[in-house]
């Protein structure tokens, strides 16, 4: 990712042109290098290491949001913002489930709108350029690589969003020491928390599927007060 705002390249996958346009436009007048896709197929075949974020709408014809977000990830953790007219909370468990981001619901408020581009290229661009230690992080079977950004168990790795590994950063170098849910949304999101986000919720849920089968092998809800990795 560059370093100026116009060497940061946005993906839209939208279907409905009015929408992709006047997204486009309020990006460019912002200063990103804007790349359009009317369908899942052609923004697939669009997505390079050139591609700082990607804006999905969820419901589009032929492959949908959801699908199309599947197959980013086996390719990419470039970041991922759903756009969709839907708002409810199963709508949101699902796009964080197969690896989205973040969420805007249709119809948008502009300058929310920038601000979640910002945020997200923000973290990700941090996570990927930050100093980063190059000692081992081991917690029982698990081992997190700071220079290589990979989480292993038992050896195997374990595909993260960049949300989920700042978040098992912040647990692995701190075993057993109760965390916040401020804490946590602050390391991972990168933002002030919002007292009534569910987002991590969702994503402490995530990772604990991803761990093991069972919710509390690895991280452990302290009622009353947050989240804890298991020594």
């Amino acid at each position: 990712m560059g370093e100026n705002m116009d060497e940061i390249t946005i993906l839209i996958i939208e279907d409905d042109e009015d929408i992709r346009e006047s997204v486009k436009i309020l990006l460019e007048n912002e200063g990103f290098h804007v790349i359009e896709a009317d369908n899942g197929m052609d923004g697939l075949h669009q997505i390079s290491e050139d591609t700082d974020l990607v804006i999905l709408d969820i419901m589009m014809p032929g492959i949908s949001g959801i699908k199309t977000c599947e197959q980013i990830r086996k390719i990419s953790y470039v970041p991922i913002l759903f756009l969709t007219a839907k708002s409810s909370e199963n709508d949101k468990i699902i796009g964080f489930t197969v690896g989205a981001d973040d969420y805007l619901a249709k119809p948008f408020n502009p300058l929310e709108a920038v601000a979640r581009v910002n945020s997200n290229i923000r973290r990700f661009y941090a996570l990927g350029t930050a100093e980063l230690s190059s000692d081992i992080l081991t917690v029982r079977d698990l081992e997190l690589d700071p220079e290589g950004c990979v989480l292993k168990k038992n050896g195997e790795p374990i595909e993260l969003t960049s949300v989920e590994y700042r978040i098992m950063e912040l647990f692995m170098k701190h075993p057993g020491k109760v965390f916040t849910k401020q804490q946590i949304y602050e390391q991972g999101w990168g933002d002030t928390y919002v007292v009534a986000d569910n987002n991590i919720m969702v994503c402490i849920s995530k990772l604990r599927a991803k761990l093991d089968e069972d919710p509390a092998a690895y991280i452990r809800t302290i009622r009353g007060l947050g989240y804890r990795l298991e020594k």
